[in-house]
């Protein structure tokens, strides 16, 4: 009989670093490989080592290309892992992209801190390494092998793989995993990934997955609800009305990879309905552009409403006569010069690294302009302190007054929440199921899922980091 163990090695009890490991008769099989982040000490550490050994991992099976699902591939390359990563196309494509620049990030972060401390000699200051860099990628997606949506594939000699469309971002995928028994018959294991919502634009909506025997589903919001998009649409219009009337700047701190292009997409919608002045609109990140370039390529990925918007139209959601992509360095910087009221969409979505934090610390003093929260912000982390409105927030390792205001708009998030993920469950075929394990969340909110799904399916546990699970 097969012996098939479930653990986390990241992403059980937090919401970044996802790493998800299946071990069918010692073939280990790792879903999503994250980074970690947090404190940056801490961040550094968890990074770095993996509490297995790269070598013994036989493939990875990527959900999607946001950096805490597929962030630290590189490093496991780089420790010695020699096998496939299968993913979509486009997350092949959009994981690229994040790799990339993170690579790039990382270096130019470790650059900028050195300045620091040379010039103001703050021996309290450390300069963390880059963990991989361009050529680790490099490396890295030479490992990719893509497969469509609901395309079965094998892995191994035991296993077989289909991915579902978990409707979060461009690509996003459920996994699938079949364990084929030598008596016949077969366990299915489900893998949400990060599930995507019925209500929001842009993408289809998630696909059901066959029966399954034991399900994984993330928990990021399993204690919180989501506004109502379309209370969310005037929020986002009276923040931009009247930041822009004190002549101020909207600051949004957004991941580069579905955020911004949602964002985008909203900002259009209004503007073309004369509900927020024509203001220029930066959006200050290659990594966004490149993956906006993306989205562009794919419209067969979008559902009904954008279409009957926007491209029945002969209009490209994505751009408008404000729009202005910022690509290079020094035009990112004149930004800052400018006193006119603008709209800045900016990564990285957690304010941990890249340009946003440039913006941060040039516009956080200033009570005029708005720091716009619109998505999950993990603990510890300088989105999490600004969405909490801490008085003082260090940026560079240089303390700064907040003196903007702070709005937070849960809606644009591509997570469904605890009602949406207890909805999802109960239109699932539960025949053959098992058991529900609880990841990719904190704990307050995977207790409150648990309760939620419980009312719908009576055995529910949320993972625990290294404890492992024997699935029969």
């Amino acid at each position: 009989m097969e012996k098939i163990a479930l653990w986390s090695a990241g992403g059980a009890e937090e919401v970044t670093g996802s790493k998800h490991v299946l071990d069918v008769n010692g073939q280990r099989i790792l879903v999503d490989c994250g980074q970690f982040q947090g404190r940056r000490e801490e961040t550094y550490e968890k990074n770095q080592r993996f509490p297995f050994d790269p070598k013994s991992v036989e493939a990875v099976l990527l959900t999607h290309g946001h950096f805490d699902h597929c962030g630290n591939l590189p490093s496991l390359v780089k420790q010695g892992f020699d096998g496939n990563i299968y993913s979509t196309p486009s997350t092949q494509e959009l994981s690229a992209l994040v790799l990339n620049d993170s690579a790039h990030l990382q270096e130019k972060d470790a650059e900028f801190v050195a300045k620091i401390i040379k010039k103001k000699k703050r021996a309290d200051m450390k300069v963390y390494p880059p963990l991989y860099n361009a050529e680790d990628v490099k490396e890295t997606l030479r490992h990719f092998v893509t497969y469509d949506y609901e395309r079965r594939f094998r892995v191994g000699q035991k296993l077989n793989v289909e991915f579902f469309d978990a409707g979060h971002i461009l690509g996003s995928a459920m996994v699938m995993v079949t364990v084929n028994r030598e008596d016949g018959t077969a366990v299915r294991i489900g893998f949400s990934g990060d599930l995507g919502r019925k209500a929001t634009p842009l993408l289809k909506n998630p696909r059901h997955m066959p029966p399954v025997d034991y399900f994984i589903v993330e928990s990021t919001y399993g204690n919180r609800l989501h506004e109502d998009v379309d209370q969310a649409e005037t929020e986002l219009a009276e923040v931009i009305t009247s930041t822009a009337a004190k002549g101020g700047k909207v600051i949004i701190p957004a991941f580069a990879i579905e955020r911004t292009q949602v964002l985008l997409y909203f900002i259009h919608k209004l503007r073309n309905a004369n509900r927020i002045p024509r203001i220029p609109v930066y959006v200050d990140s290659p990594m966004a552009i490149s993956a906006t370039s993306i989205f562009k390529a794919h419209p067969e990925c979008f559902d009904r409403e954008t279409y009957e918007l926007f491209f029945d139209h002969d209009r490209n959601p994505f751009e408008f006569p404000e729009v202005r992509y910022v690509a290079e360095v020094q035009e990112s910087m004149q930004i800052n010069e400018r006193h006119e009221p603008a709209i800045i969409i900016s990564a990285s979505g957690m304010c941990e690294a890249g340009r946003i934090l440039h913006h941060l610390r040039n516009n956080v003093e200033n009570p005029n302009n708005t720091v716009l929260i619109v998505g999950f912000m993990a603990k510890n982390t300088l989105g999490r302190k600004l969405a909490d409105r801490n008085p003082t927030l260090t940026i560079f390792g240089e303390t700064f007054e907040l003196k903007s205001r702070v709005k937070i708009i849960n809606a644009f998030s591509a997570h469904a929440d605890y009602r949406e993920i207890a909805e999802y469950v109960s239109e699932m075929d539960l025949t053959r199921l098992k058991k529900i394990f609880l990841v990719h969340g904190e704990t307050e909110a995977r207790n409150n899922l648990k309760l939620e799904l419980k009312r719908i399916f009576p055995n529910v546990e949320p993972v625990e980091t290294e404890k492992r699970y024997t699935l029969e």
